[in-house]
């Protein structure tokens, strides 16, 4: 089944209705981690780093939110989010692709060693490893990951 998705750019107001749907994907992923308590971290963070220095790209389905990726202009991919009920359709190889197309030279990013299913989900698109790290805010151990067109 074809999902229909509409992306477009960020816009001022997508700033709440952004920022709960990041804390409600990253809650669903890491069950442990109180993101309700992040949020006000998070919402500094998204005005101070990427609102101003990336490029967010908002996916909508039936007017609603339902993901969004951010690409700054040296092709970091800081976040890709989609909501968890959308998790296995189309939806975040369609925001990669759109990344992709803004950044055609190049894309890196940083995903947690722990997160397979966001592993085996960039190398199907064509990242490759590029090394490790440790995540300088949450403390943990990160892949570093990198696409080039072939």
């Amino acid at each position: 089944m074809t999902e229909r998705f509409h992306l477009r750019p960020y816009r001022a107001e997508d700033e709440d209705a952004l920022i709960a749907l990041w804390q409600r994907t990253w809650q669903q992923a890491y069950p442990t981690i109180d993101f309700a308590a992040r949020v006000n971290w998070w919402r500094e963070r998204w005005r101070s780093e990427l609102v101003p220095k990336a490029a967010i790209v908002v996916a909508e389905q039936d007017g609603a939110p339902v993901g969004f990726v951010t690409i700054d202009a040296s092709g970091y991919l800081d976040q890709l989010v989609v909501a968890p009920d959308h998790w296995g359709s189309e939806l975040a190889t369609t925001l990669v692709n759109e990344a992709k197309r803004r950044s055609p030279d190049r894309i890196t990013l940083l995903v947690n060693q722990d997160n397979a299913r966001a592993i085996r989900f960039y190398e199907r698109n064509g990242f490759m490893h590029a090394g490790e790290d440790v995540n300088p805010t949450s403390g943990r151990p990160v892949k570093k990951m990198e696409w080039k067109p072939n």
